[in-house]
């Protein structure tokens, strides 16, 4: 697959990333399995991944400001 953004070759790699679930509240996603380009570090998330994803956040209560949570598919 190439980049959408710069038409170079995406690379499989693990990253940690963070998504904000409520105003208050982020969860960092440790581990997460990424398409990433190799020149411009534009990433992708596969839909599967991105299901299991958005599965770990709905479990997410919000009463922390910070959360880190460790992704297992």
């Amino acid at each position: 697959m190439n980049c959408t953004v710069c038409g170079a070759k995406m690379q499989s790699v693990t990253s940690d990333l963070p998504f904000k679930t409520t105003e208050q509240t982020i969860v960092i996603l440790k581990g997460l399995p990424v398409l990433q380009c190799e020149n411009c570090a534009h990433y992708f998330i596969e839909d599967s991944i991105l299901g299991r994803v958005d599965e770990i956040l709905a479990t997410v209560g919000g009463a922390a400001e910070l959360e880190i949570i460790r992704f297992a598919a």
